[in-house]
């Protein structure tokens, strides 16, 4: 095979493997994107009369300011939304790092990665490409776990926290009372959290202001909702008691549809992660039963572009397969 057509089966392959990995990835949200927009024009489009010849007008005062305060929100949130700064990334995942350790920790860890891949036997190129992903990709790659796994026990305890607030409030205690006794008694990272949040009244700040800066630690679809009741019952006011009862029956039941997800989906997680670990357990095994079969893959250009190829496909099979089996709701 010349070098011109193993040149064009390379691009050939490069190409594909970028078309699928595009599919992966933005298929299913273009598709979301295309039902929620028909399902708002189907919404949004004229419906029969009622037969009402006027609206109340006390009720439709009140759904004018419940809307405009929403749109105030959803507005803020969307001029908020912004690269996150290695700062904040290291609030989001509960740590004390500084800036200065973090750029050592990527750099000591590119080094050790470099050296391995070197005294390993492999070039000078292998090695600076493993220690350029594993300085720069590692150590976010941490940060991005520690935050998820953080995001996720707060989201565990925040539903006991809004009832809580909401049995505190029915007692006629004050919401800052409340919240206070949240962030004595429950564990991290919900107790600090709410500690900090308690502070920061106490030094002035407002109530909402600080469950804006909490949020902005801790981005996560349940207290973004406990964020937009307050926010809106401060403005239009309201019985917090029933708003509060009804999120926390919003979030039990997403928290109970979590769980039944988790549960259909654990088996199609088993198979993903057996049918991608089969061909590196095999490798691995005819490594030692017959190397020399084995090291033509590493030795000769076709084997490197096989195994170039085999790795690409595989990706594009992980990335269809970890979007068909989750699912965000």
């Amino acid at each position: 095979m010349g070098a011109n057509t193993l040149i064009l089966l390379t691009a050939l392959m490069a190409a594909l493997s970028a078309a699928g990995i595009g599919y992966a990835v933005f298929g299913q949200r273009i598709s979301q994107a295309d039902r929620m927009r028909s399902r708002i024009q189907s919404v949004g489009g004229r419906g029969p009369a009622d037969g009402r010849g006027r609206d109340d007008a006390r009720g439709k005062g009140g759904k004018r300011n419940l809307q405009a305060a929403l749109k105030e929100l959803e507005d803020a949130q969307k001029g908020k939304k912004k690269q996150l700064s290695l700062r904040q990334r290291f609030e989001q995942a509960g740590v004390d790092w500084t800036e200065q350790n973090f750029y050592i920790g990527s750099a000591a860890a590119g080094v050790i990665a470099f050296l391995a891949v070197l005294l390993s036997g492999y070039g000078i190129v292998i090695g600076a490409l493993a220690g350029l992903g594993a300085g720069l990709g590692g150590p976010r790659w941490l940060l991005n776990y520690l935050a998820r796994k953080r995001q996720t026990a707060f989201g565990e305890l925040f539903v006991n926290a809004v009832d809580v607030v909401v049995r505190g409030v029915k007692a006629g205690l004050p919401i800052g009372e409340c919240m206070a006794i949240i962030g004595r008694e429950s564990p991290d990272p919900l107790g600090k959290e709410f500690r900090t949040l308690i502070e920061g009244q106490k030094l002035g700040i407002p109530l909402s202001q600080g469950l804006e800066r909490m949020l902005e630690r801790m981005p996560s679809a349940e207290l973004n909702f406990f964020y937009i009741v307050i926010t809106i019952q401060g403005q239009s006011g309201g019985n917090l008691s029933e708003a509060l009862g009804n999120l926390s029956s919003v979030l039990r039941a997403r928290k109970l549809m979590r769980a039944k997800i988790q549960s259909m989906s654990s088996e199609a997680k088993a198979s993903a992660m057996i049918i991608g670990s089969l061909p590196f357990i095999v490798s691995f095994m005819l490594y030692f039963v017959s190397p020399e079969h084995l090291n033509l893959l590493f030795t000769t250009t076709m084997g490197n572009i096989m195994v170039a190829g085999g790795l690409i496909v595989m990706s594009i099979g992980a990335l269809i397969m970890r979007n068909m089996i989750n699912f965000d709701f």
